[in-house]
């Protein structure tokens, strides 16, 4: 089991056609929940929902996303169809938003917000996997590439739905949302449906069973992994840094510069812009030099930024440091995964990245309300001193992690 994943000979080279073909998958999950935002409050106008209600069916999406994390990587491992399972995730995220098309009714708005919660968290522990599997030797980078189509998404489907709302309906614009994913899911299924995860290939190409026992097995073996649980660990205070200036840096552009919402938007759209560049190239450069270094480095670099945001205070070079700020932050979240991969047997990976997904999501709602907590008390400014915290403890753990023997399983290096 602490054999290296190449053990069994090399494996031929790829194209990276599957990269962008997964990524475009990838940016179409994202796509759904991004236009969401965007029909909601017109979704509660027409039914007359409460606040309450509005934000219950966010609340609903995320705590069942997050609880499906963890049994959606048990069942991927066991499965192994990960072709299949990446367009039954698309298909399991479009059909309930076509449903919420039709509703009239708040419960079942609710059930299909917890629908494509669930539908949406198959597809990371599926496709990751896959493409680290694929790409070995390139694995940051392919891993990094797939994480720039959900900021495609995100970035992309707020300006096409709000174009559509000019001329149509919430309704129409949500039944014509869902084609772009359906067809992916058909183009997926034909080009990908029959593939198997390394692992689960047996002997002359026939898919090798393991019953769910045998993952629940290898699930906790996993659990054993020191590697593992730093990074994870690491993952939980990158996460709270994260959720935690996602939510603040507009309320205190808002309220202490007293930017407009376009340029609030625009700070933003900067940030995630900036971490769009980083990716492929932190990606690119932990395949060659370790992923501990330049986890360590952005994560240095990022305490730092935010040190320099807090002296510049209300002043206009606060602004200046928000794209650098997204190009060390954003740029590493691949680099952990493909780094939490390294050090996953192989037929474990959906496992190991329903296990991440589902510890950063516990960090991302804890940042929030603890920033929330400091800003009512000391002001908004003081946030940003436990960002720094927050972030300086996710590199200690970096830095404790154990790497080599016995936890590897692939060849790209960890330090």
């Amino acid at each position: 089991m602490t054999e290296l994943a190449a053990s069994s000979g090399p494996l031929p080279k790829k194209s990276f056609r599957e990269v962008w073909l997964i990524t475009t998958g990838h940016a179409l999950t994202h796509w759904y929940p991004a236009t969401f935002y965007l029909l909601l409050p017109l979704i509660g106008n027409e039914l007359g929902l409460s606040y309450v209600q509005i934000g219950s069916i966010l609340t609903t999406q995320a705590v069942c996303g997050a609880l499906s994390n963890i049994p959606g990587g048990l069942i991927v491992d066991s499965v192994g169809r990960k072709g299949l399972l990446m367009a039954l995730s698309l298909f399991w995220i479009g059909a309930p938003y076509l449903l919420m098309g039709f509703s009239y009714d708040y419960w079942l708005l609710l059930t299909c917000a917890a629908l494509v919660g669930i539908g949406n968290n198959l597809w990371h522990p599926t496709a990751i996997p896959l493409l680290a599997q694929r790409f070995p030797e390139r694995k940051g980078l392919a891993v990094s590439i797939h994480g720039m189509g959900g900021n495609v998404g995100d970035a992309l489907a707020p300006f096409v739905a709000g174009a559509l709302l000019a001329y149509l309906t919430w309704r129409e614009v949500v039944v014509i949302n869902v084609i772009p994913g359906v067809l992916m899911a058909v183009v997926l299924l034909t080009l990908l449906g029959r593939m198997q995860s390394g692992p689960h290939a047996a002997a002359g190409g026939k898919p090798a069973r393991r019953s769910l026992l045998d993952v629940l097995r290898g699930f906790r073996l996993l659990l054993g992994n020191r590697t593992l649980l730093f990074i994870c660990a690491s993952s939980v205070f990158r996460s709270m840094t994260y959720g935690g200036l996602m939510t603040f840096l507009p309320i205190y552009l808002a309220r202490e510069l007293h930017y407009s919402p376009l340029w609030i938007g625009a700070c933003m759209a900067a940030l995630q812009i900036a971490g769009f560049i980083a990716a492929p190239i932190a990606g690119h450069l932990s395949d060659k030099v370790g992923r501990r270094q330049i986890i360590m480095s952005s994560m240095g670099m990022t305490a730092a930024i935010i040190v320099f945001m807090i002296f510049a205070g209300g002043s206009e070079a606060f602004v200046y440091f928000i794209a650098f700020l997204g190009f060390f932050l954003f740029s590493i979240r691949a680099v952990m995964q493909a780094w939490l991969l390294d050090t996953t047997p192989p037929n474990m990976g959906g496992s190991s990245i329903g296990l991440l997904f589902a510890i950063q999501a516990l960090g991302s709602s804890i940042g929030p309300l603890a920033c929330g907590l400091i800003a009512d008390r000391y002001g908004l400014l003081a946030t940003f001193y436990f960002l720094v915290a927050t972030i300086i403890v996710a590199n200690f753990f970096i830095f404790f992690t154990p790497v080599g023997a016995p936890h590897r399983y692939a060849p790209s290096p960890a330090e």
